[in-house]
This record gives structure tokens, C-alpha cells and sequence, in this order.
């Protein structure tokens, strides 16, 4: 949702402007998790998160690129696995300190989430939507990694594409 929310220029076919403004970012973002308990400033620090995260999901970026991208990512924020939790609450394993801000927390769990798909061998289940007009990102969850598209819509559209330039052609 950081990815697709905050940087992403074309959706579906269509134009979209990512927020520009801190609390339009924090509105964003909200949209997608009610519950957060951001600040318009945490919002504006995710959106550069987001910017960060975005190679990852590009068939064709330089792996070296984004590892280097997401290991000072990780450094940044202090990614390092550990466990905690509310006192009397269960544990649970988080890649941010105990201590992290919010912002810093989902930084910290995103990179970590990201870097370890790449580093089990599963980076071809990260993709961006191949419909002209949509760059939106997903995580392929199909048993033989078949996913092309962010949704059926776009999926629709890219066929329909095809089939009238193939009644054309």
C-alpha cells in the first residue's frame, strides 16, 4: 500500500497524482490503515520510504541497486530482528527497536519484509502491473508465480487491448 499510495503516477489507465502534502500523505495512508496513530511528519517520512521500496518491485533494476537501496534502508532504521510486545501481551517478532518511533517501525519492518522475499530467492513474486497505464506494485501469491496484473480490472483491459488490435491487425 506505501508503494501504490504514495508514489505511484498512473493507475488503472489513468492519471493519478501522489500526495504532495504531509497530511494528504497522512490521509493516504489512513485510507488503507485506519488505526495507524501517524503524524502528517511520519507520513512525509514514509513517503520517502515509499520512494525507496519502489526499485524492488521493477523487473530490470540492478539487483546491486536494490540491495544497496534497501541495506541502507535497513541501517537507517535500525533493522535488526528482535522480539517484544505489550507487557502481559504475547511476543512478537518485529525487525524494528522496542523503542522506534511509528514512522521508523514500519520503515524498519517493511525493508525487513522486502529483503528477506529477495533473499529467499522469491524477488520474481514482486511485480508492477503490466497493463499500459498502471504502475501499481503487488506481491504474487499464485502457486507458479503467473501474476501479471495488480487486479482483474487491469487485467480485463490489457486483454481487451489485445484482442481488438488482433481484430485490427
Amino acid at each position: 500500500m506505501l508503494v501504490n499510495g504514495l508514489t505511484v503516477t498512473t493507475a488503472h489507465g489513468r492519471p493519478v497524482t501522489p500526495p504532495s502534502s504531509p497530511e494528504a500523505r497522512l490521509a493516504a495512508i489512513l485510507a488503507h490503515s485506519p488505526s495507524a496513530g501517524l503524524s502528517p511528519a511520519d507520513a512525509d517520512h514514509l513517503a520517502g520510504v515509499a520512494v525507496q521500496l519502489a526499485p524492488a518491485f521493477r523487473t530490470g533494476e540492478p539487483a546491486e541497486r536494490v540491495a544497496a537501496r534497501l541495506n541502507d534502508l535497513l541501517v537507517r532504521h535500525g533493522a535488526v530482528p528482535n522480539l517484544h510486545g505489550a507487557p502481559g501481551g504475547p511476543l512478537v517478532l518485529a525487525f524494528h527497536r522496542p523503542d522506534a518511533t511509528l514512522a521508523d517501525a514500519w520503515a524498519a519492518d517493511l525493508g525487513a519484509a522486502l529483503v528477506m522475499v529477495i533473499g529467499v530467492g522469491q524477488a520474481a513474486r514482486l511485480g508492477r502491473c503490466r497493463a499500459d497505464g498502471c504502475d501499481l506494485v503487488f506481491f504474487d501469491s499464485t502457486r507458479n508465480t503467473s501474476r501479471h496484473f495488480c487486479d482483474l480490472s487491469c487485467q480485463n483491459r490489457a486483454k481487451a487491448s489485445a484482442y481488438r488490435a488482433r481484430r485490427r491487425g
